[in-house]
């Protein structure tokens, strides 16, 4: 039975979202043997990684945009010109920034994609699909992926 004596606010409030935040860090903090090891180490705090490729005239032909996290490269976007698609471009990006994750001492890399965008591309560089959920959004697929380097 939840008590009568709780109000609860909807509005978004960024003060209380960092409390919020600290406090869960604290509490798995607390909870977990491997995070308590991570507090105060360079690995702690998410360190962006991001890869670009230009094109001849100088404009955006694609790019990657991730960070690593204890030791875990993150991709978050990783996207080609459709006039560059086909020419090993997004490969490119991926090996750079799987190469540059490992050099952080990232020991495996994840990504999150949707079945119209490139889970067959992480799957033939060797990712593998750890998670599906389906209709996320409504008629769409999203796979998560994951992949050991090294």
């Amino acid at each position: 039975m939840v008590s009568r004596m709780f109000r609860l606010e909807t509005e978004v409030d960024k003060a209380r979202r960092d409390l919020l935040r600290r406090r869960l860090r604290d509490t798995n903090t607390a909870a977990s043997p491997v995070l308590r090891a991570l507090r105060g180490t360079p690995q702690e705090r998410d360190s962006p990684l991001h890869v670009w490729a230009s094109d001849p005239a100088g404009g955006l032909a694609g790019g990657l945009v991730g960070h690593t996290w204890a030791t875990w490269l993150h991709v978050t976007y990783l996207w080609v010109d459709g006039r560059h698609r086909g020419a090993g471009l997004g490969t490119l990006l991926l090996t750079e920034a799987e190469r540059l994750a490992a050099a952080r001492g990232c020991r495996s890399s994840r990504v999150e994609t949707w079945d119209f965008q490139a889970p067959e591309f992480y799957r033939r560089h060797g990712y593998e699909v750890v998670c599906v959920i389906p209709d996320y959004p409504p008629g769409i697929t999203e796979y998560t992926l994951v992949k050991p380097l090294g």
